[in-house]
Formats: structure tokens, sequence, C-alpha cells
């Protein structure tokens, strides 16, 4: 089944040369179904890049989903044309009222500031704290997670001295957690990132299970609320390019940076990516859909709760 998207929307034309299939919301109505319904609150400053990764993966399921974008109220993206945001987000105040399926939260390159010092904090955890009232499952993405831990259960990021920047191994804590059906034993996922999570600190909220982990990047992927919440330290989103985006990125800038661990093939550069984590991040999606929001959504919306 396709993904229903709006109509005009950037990633459209992209995902359809990948010969990935997207309807937009007009062809979408034609389909005597109940699609779910998905919204994504994107904070990263490039907002049509992640918009464009996230269906890419969105898209990779039987189900028909419909897409809604939430924007913050009290902030106005600086990198993303005013006509993009006006065409296709909607604030959270005009969003509020409506109950969701499931819910994306996007990270932000926020880490180095104190959480209480983002502008927005106050309306952020307020939409944490709505979600859980509002929607079936929500998917909290770095730094998404990290401030929502920390909004829900006290739990600090920890500073590194140097950028978890690379591809990592992670190995699978619960392997008959329904999340990870058809994984292998352990999976690569892409981090991005100047912090990290005390295990310890995780471990000691009764309320959270770590499902996967790795050596460098540590506690990676966190259920709460029978996966109500899951809650990402990395990016299985990014598109090949992203961390090469990133590397050259900041070394036009002249910042401190090594180039991306386990990457590029024979860690050279100039031999571009090799893509470890494309499987992984399809199947993690598809089983987030299909277990956490597909099968435990009631067929009314107006129920969730």
């Amino acid at each position: 089944m396709p993904l229903n998207i709006p109509k005009n929307l950037p990633a459209v034309d992209e995902l359809k040369k990948e010969n990935i299939f997207v309807k937009d919301s007009i062809e979408a109505a034609n389909q005597d179904i109940r699609p779910l319904k998905i919204v994504i609150l994107n904070l990263m400053p490039v907002k049509i890049t992640t918009e464009t990764d996230l269906i890419r993966l969105l898209s990779n399921s039987p189900l028909q989903i419909e897409i809604e974008f939430m924007q913050i109220s009290s902030h106005t993206s600086k990198h993303t044309p005013i006509e993009h945001m006006m065409a296709f987000y909607k604030s959270f105040e005009v969003l509020k009222k409506n109950k969701y399926d499931g819910m994306i939260i996007t990270g932000a390159p926020l880490e180095f500031m104190d959480y209480e010092e983002v502008s927005y904090w106050n309306e952020l955890t307020e939409i944490f704290d709505w979600a859980r009232t509002h929607v079936t499952s929500t998917l909290y993405v770095c730094w998404g997670a990290f401030a929502s831990l920390y909004h829900f259960y006290g739990i600090n990021k920890v500073m590194k001295d140097s950028k978890i920047f690379g591809v990592f191994e992670h190995k699978i804590l619960e392997p008959l957690n329904p999340i990870f059906r058809g994984f292998d034993d352990t999976f690569y996922v892409p981090h991005s990132r100047h912090c990290t999570l005390d295990k310890k600190d995780v471990e000691a909220v009764p309320d959270l299970k770590i499902l996967a982990e790795g050596d460098v990047p540590g506690p990676y992927m966190m259920m709460a609320n029978n996966g109500r919440e899951f809650f990402l330290t990395g990016h299985p989103e990014y598109s090949p390019y992203t961390l090469d985006t990133e590397y050259r990125r900041d070394l036009e800038k002249g910042l401190p940076i090594e180039p991306p661990i386990n990457y590029y093939k024979d860690n050279d550069p100039e031999k571009g990516p090799q893509v470890r984590w494309r499987s992984y991040a399809n199947l993690f999606y598809t089983n987030w859909l299909n277990y956490f929001v597909y099968q435990i959504t009631p067929y009314d919306i107006n129920l969730v709760k």
C-alpha cells in the first residue's frame, strides 16, 4: 500500500525517482480504508531533508499512512522557506485537538544547551505530555529522545570529550520483543552527537527497558509503557550521504572533526560511504508501524487515550 502525503510535498518527486510507492492525498482519497494517522514534529533545521528521510522509511509498509507535519508555535524556522512551512506544516495549537495513531519527534542541534535554555522548551514539554494521551505510539529520535527522557524521568545527558560520529554496531538485549522481528543478532545505526546516556541512570527507572545498545554509543533503543514510547539515540533514518555532508560541512568551518567511524569504504572519505544500516532502518519502522501502531491503535481514532 502507498503512503498518503500532502500533494506537492518536495519528497514526492524525489521518492518516486527511487521507485518508492507514494500516493498524494487526492489519489489516496479514492481508497476506502482507514489510514493510519502519523504526525511528525520536525525539529531539524533543514526540514525538507528530514521529511524525505522519514517518508522513505514509512513508505516501506503494506499499510496506508496519512502524514501531517507539526511545528512549534513559538519558534520560526530559519533554514526552511516560509512558503514550505505555510504549505505543509501546522502549529501544535491547531493539531492538539486531534488524536493520532503514531508520532515521530525528531532531533535538533541543541545538545550543547541546557534543556531549560531552549527557547521553546515549555511548548515542547507540553507536546511530550500531550502525546501520552493523544497518540498510540510515539517515536523519539536523537535529541528528541534525550529531551523526552529528561522531561519524563529526569535522566540528564552526559557530554563526551569527542563526538560520537559514525556507523556503529549494536546488540539486541531483548530479542523476543516484536520490534526486532526479522533482525540479525547485531545491526548498525548512524550516530552524530556529542552526548550520551549513563546506562545506570536508565536502568534506575523501572518504567524504561533498554532494548539495544552499542559499545561506543551506549544505550541506543529504549521502550516505555509497553511500546507506547520508543527512544532512539541514533539516526536510522539517515540517507547514505548525511554523515558525509556533516563531515565536509564541519571541515569547511574549520571545526575539529574526524571522519565518521566505520562509514567510508576502506575508511577513505574519497571512496564514499558503505551503507550498513538501510535494511535495519526499514525493518525497524515496518515493525513499529505494524506491532506498536496498527495492531494496537483502536479503529475509532477518537478512542486513543
